[in-house]
């Protein structure tokens, strides 16, 4: 980590219905902690009217007005790539990036899902089994979540999309860096999870705006472990199913909290207090 301690930094997030978000709010007070002017803007696509198509004129944007970085969400995280001067080994290893470092006029793009998923994964089912678990999304942060998974254990990953292509190009990336056996693509759902010991959703279904569930209820089982990226809400309609029949679960907020204390640390050049803006996150409410 650098020693430099920045004194002000200007940061957005760029997303799509991202009013509910609590990053801004965590870095901010993270920021505020430190001595750092931290200001941090929501950037979002639907309440501006605006399609990802709009990302190149939002980046110029940003960087004419002094922005020291942006973070990425949902649907922007792999459109957003080639856009960027460069990617760190793990953004470019994942294909997708949710923090772009703005400094010296290039744009950098890095990828702290990853880290942050298996920083929460380690710590909220530290001894889950990991021989086959099934996950639903393949986009961005799902790309992101089964890097993270691979190197955290998991042995085969079973990867559902409604985008069979997306899905497949995933598993052929996961392949590629982890080896034959590490992934393959589902087909055969209900087959799947009956096989499966724990199950990931990393589709935007079960969010406030998106409610619902990304499989039927009667393929959950009580001896899975569930595990969800969405934190709002943070108990979503899989892990609400999931634990009234026993399960095991972990919920968004964690990978939120560690994904956003490492963009920190890019963004600033100065490490984040991570039990901090965790207790500043669970003070923000459900």
């Amino acid at each position: 980590m650098s020693e430099k301690h920045v004194s002000s930094v200007l940061a957005g997030l760029i997303g799509a219905g991202i009013q509910s978000s609590r990053t801004p709010a965590m870095h901010e007070h993270e920021g505020d902690a430190q001595g750092i002017r931290y200001l941090y803007r929501l950037i979002d696509l639907d309440a501006l009217g605006l399609e990802p198509k709009a990302l190149p004129d939002l980046l110029t944007a940003a960087e004419r007005m002094g922005f020291t970085g942006l973070n990425i969400t949902f649907p922007c995280k792999q459109t957003v790539i080639p856009l960027l001067d460069e990617l760190s080994e793990e953004a470019l290893g994942i294909g997708a990036v949710n923090t772009v470092v703005l400094k010296d006029g290039k744009r950098v793009g890095h990828n702290t899902d990853c880290l942050g998923f298996a920083e929460g994964f380690r710590r909220g089912l530290p001894d889950a089994a990991r021989e086959r678990v099934v996950q639903m999304g393949a986009g961005g942060a799902g790309a992101a979540v089964a890097h993270a998974l691979i190197r955290e254990g998991v042995q085969e990953l079973t990867l559902f999309d409604v985008d069979i292509t997306k899905a497949q190009e995933l598993v052929n990336n996961l392949k590629a860096i982890f080896g034959p056996t590490c992934a393959k693509l589902g087909t055969d759902l209900p087959a799947s999870m009956q096989a499966a010991q724990g199950l990931v959703n990393t589709t935007p279904v079960g969010m406030a705006k998106l409610p619902g569930m990304p499989l039927p209820a009667d393929l959950l089982r009580a001896d899975l472990w569930v595990a969800e990226i969405i934190y709002f809400p943070l108990e979503t309609e899989l892990l609400r199913q999931a634990r009234a029949l026993g399960c095991r679960t972990l919920d968004g907020s964690r990978m939120a909290v560690f994904q956003a204390v490492k963009a920190f640390e890019l963004f600033t050049g100065t490490e984040a207090n991570a039990e901090r803006m965790q207790a500043h996150f669970a003070s923000m409410g459900k």
